[in-house]
């Protein structure tokens, strides 16, 4: 059986002028690079892409952007975050009749919640949608799913098809390879990629990294094997692994977003003033790249 996604998958920045409004020519210009780079499909209005500073009146503009952007030469999913079911289940609507091939959700944030306030949320959410749904695991920002939970949304409903991990643990998907292989099973954190990879473990990945190293990403993929891992393997994850050491010294959307300046892809705009530390911090992060670029296999975008 297919898998809803599989392969090397992007979640992109939701790219903005410095007046906050979303830049709709870059955001065309960025997803054309990436499918030349060999992205085979995006993930739009995830954690990568703010979901929380995306508006409701924003977003449906922002799907038909996408959606008419691609053409239908790659897939994209759509992240429905949100507070409340009702808001999720709006932004759900939206995504299919813009044309998303899935929805991926996450766990209501702001609040902690327990495993049964999470399974409720889910079932009302997906009960209530067409599209087939990932969950979105993201304990950095909402409450965490447990395995046992995850497992079982996937087995009792029927639309929900599999989970993007973005955890940074690979428990969930060792579950879900062991006792539901037909579930689809999504990396979403790109520090725990290619142990995903050598243990056989993941259909795809959905990277934020691939939003601006696509040419990284997607050897990494072409190189995954189980069990030993390869000399390639080993050397393309060293890199990754010195990417995100980098990255991780800023709040990773805005180090993305300062690389994607530095590739020339879009304008950073940050969603408040940099404080001092912060403003040295992101001269220094564009500074490495430009040192380092080479070395990460970048080409001019």
């Amino acid at each position: 059986m297919s898998k809803l996604v599989q392969g090397t998958y992007a979640a992109i920045i939701t790219p903005r002028k410095l007046d906050g409004k979303i830049n709709q020519q870059k955001l065309r210009s960025w997803l054309t690079f990436l499918v030349e780079m060999g992205i085979q499909g995006f993930a739009i209005n995830g954690a990568t892409g703010e979901f929380c500073l995306v508006a409701e009146d924003e977003f449906r503009p922002l799907m038909e952007t996408v959606a008419d952007a691609l053409r239908g030469k790659v897939p994209f999913l759509a992240g429905i975050g949100a507070a409340a079911s009702t808001t999720a289940v709006r932004l759900g609507q939206i995504a299919h009749d813009a044309g998303a091939r899935g929805l991926l959700l996450p766990m209501p944030y702001f609040f902690p919640y327990a495993q049964d306030d999470l399974s409720s949320f889910c079932r009302s959410v997906a009960g209530q949608l067409d599209s087939p749904v990932l969950l979105y695991n993201l304990p950095q920002f909402t409450s965490g799913l447990e395995p046992a939970t995850s497992h079982a949304l996937i087995c009792e409903c029927e639309n929900i098809v599999g989970i993007k991990d973005s955890s940074g643990s690979l428990e969930t998907l060792r579950l879900l390879t062991e006792e539901s292989p037909d579930a689809c099973r999504i990396v979403g954190n790109d520090g725990v990629l290619a142990s995903a990879l050598q243990e056989g473990l993941a259909d795809g990945v959905i990277s934020g990294v691939a939003c601006v190293l696509p040419e990284l990403i997607v050897k990494i993929m072409e190189a995954r094997t189980v069990s030993k891992p390869t000399s390639e393997l080993l050397a393309l994850s060293r890199k990754l692994e010195i990417f995100i050491e980098q990255l991780d010294k800023l709040p990773t959307p805005w180090g993305i977003k300062l690389i994607a300046e530095a590739r020339g892809l879009a304008q950073a705009a940050f969603p408040f003033p940099l404080s001092m530390r912060r403003e040295e911090q992101a001269r220094e992060l564009s500074e490495w790249f430009t040192r380092n670029g080479a070395m990460l296999g970048c080409e001019s975008a």
